[in-house]
């Protein structure tokens, strides 16, 4: 595997760039990333032109249109259309061009909205995800079926797998359609720089959610990739359970942020608990995303700190 020829599309994104990085830590000598500069993957010339030139014999398609719940919510069938369209095409061409594993991800916002937590892989087919960012979850969600379809009918390896709450380098700082960790990590850390003596926070404080550490997803997609073989999609995160207050406390600590935190418990909560099951992840690849979530946001608050002032470095 390591000397394989491999493609990743979408390799200057979040998850892109730190698999880049993994895989040329882990001794990987032929890995290619592309991005949409590259080649446009919308049209199916352009696809076909990607494999005939590229001539992959493993594919890790990552490309897609993706944002925060605002931005989906305003423009739901840009983000049905573009992610359907792109990752239909692009396995669809793979599979034509011989590739020998194929594998992407989705979000676990693809899960039913009510699915109980920690959320099983079971729960997949259970109901309808939340309706303000349905186009990108539902186009998502066709990943299972044309996996289980090609591989049913020619046999093709493709694999699907489900990251969780993702944060680290790399990340969308922009506060506009940032999830919460880029989110307030930057909300912290300008305050910090205004000299401002106290941040807003939302709710209670009390919800629970489940972070994961990009630099672990990558390395479970290696792991993945040499290892696994079979046909069910699977959760990739921590497992862990973490407060929004705890994360708050954590941050504003680890940038030295001197002020306070007011909570305006107005404003909703939001789901109380949402985590994945990552049962099925350590059974099928033997895996387990480790890094303690102090420890990822010290190492993404560094990165971040470090790259803030410099033009183009950071998403912002």
């Amino acid at each position: 595997m390591k000397t394989a020829r491999i493609l990743v599309t979408g390799a200057t994104g979040f998850l892109g760039r730190n698999l880049m990085e993994a895989f040329a830590a882990a001794g990987y000598t032929n890995v290619t990333g592309l991005s949409s500069a590259d080649y446009n993957l919308l049209e199916q010339a352009e696809v076909r032109r990607m494999f005939a030139e590229r001539a992959p014999e493993v594919v890790v398609h990552l490309a897609a249109l993706s944002a925060g719940i605002k931005a989906n919510d305003e423009r739901p069938a840009d983000f049905y259309y573009i992610n359907l369209v792109m990752q239909t095409m692009v396995m669809h061409e793979a599979f034509k061009a011989g590739v020998r594993t194929y594998l992407t991800c989705m979000g676990g916002c693809s899960y039913p909205a009510q699915a109980p937590s920690p959320i099983a892989e079971s729960e997949m087919w259970n109901g309808f995800p939340q309706l303000e960012s349905a186009g990108y979850s539902m186009a998502k969600k066709m990943n299972i079926v044309q996996a289980w379809a090609y591989r049913k009918q020619h046999g093709f390896n493709a694999i699907v797998t489900v990251p969780g709450n993702m944060y680290g380098p790399y990340d969308n700082y922009n506060l506009n359609d940032a999830h919460v960790i880029p989110a307030l990590i930057r909300k912290v850390y300008e305050a910090g720089l205004r000299g401002e003596t106290e941040i807003v926070a939302w709710g209670t404080g009390k919800p629970v959610r489940d972070f994961v550490y990009v630099k672990d997803v990558a390395q479970a997609l290696i792991v993945t990739l040499e290892q696994y073989r079979g046909d069910r999609f699977f959760n990739i995160s921590s497992g862990t359970q973490t407060t929004i207050k705890e994360l708050y406390d954590t941050v504003v600590e680890l940038t030295g942020f001197r002020g306070a935190v007011r909570w305006d418990t107005t404003r909703p909560d939001g789901q109380i608990f949402k985590g994945f099951d990552v049962s099925l992840m350590q059974q099928l690849i033997g895996y387990r995303c480790a890094t303690p979530l102090r420890e990822g946001l010290q190492q993404t608050i560094k990165w971040f700190t470090a790259n803030y002032a410099t033009p183009g470095a950071v998403r912002l």
